[in-house]
């Protein structure tokens, strides 16, 4: 799939903000995700969304190429996510790690197309008020 910077950038950060969630501090004081992130320095930022490149974003690229119209968000069907993280598993771990790895993996890449931001078309002219 084709994805535009923009896209791939607020997928990874949809990611990151959904491991943030299940931070220990995060849950236990009901903090606001945004906020955390918000509040995050940029060398924090940056380890969370580099532990989860190698996780994310092969299977992001791995996915079908679906035609997206303007306005909207590229949707994959349940099984289209499960056989390309599948694919990208190597079989050299055991059963138990690797059904661990699968679902950790579509959660993740659920949660970074969950963040995907809707397509703009990209022949609309847009002009600011202000010229």
């Amino acid at each position: 799939m084709r994805f535009t910077e923009n896209e791939m950038t607020q997928a990874m950060a949809g990611a990151a903000k959904s491991v943030l969630a299940t931070r220990k501090d995060v849950r236990k004081q009901k903090l606001d995700v945004d906020e955390v992130w918000e509040q995050m320095t940029r060398w924090e930022r940056f380890q969370v969304l580099d532990a989860l490149g190698d996780q994310v974003l092969p299977v992001l690229v791995a996915l079908p190429d679906v035609e997206v119209e303007a306005g909207t968000r590229p949707t994959f069907t349940d099984e289209q996510v499960r056989e390309t993280v599948e694919a990208g598993v190597g079989d050299d771990v055991g059963r138990l790690q690797r059904t661990v790895l699968v679902r950790t993996r579509i959660a993740l890449v659920k949660a970074a197309l969950a963040a995907v931001p809707p397509r703009q078309d990209p022949d609309a002219l847009i002009v600011p008020d202000h010229l």
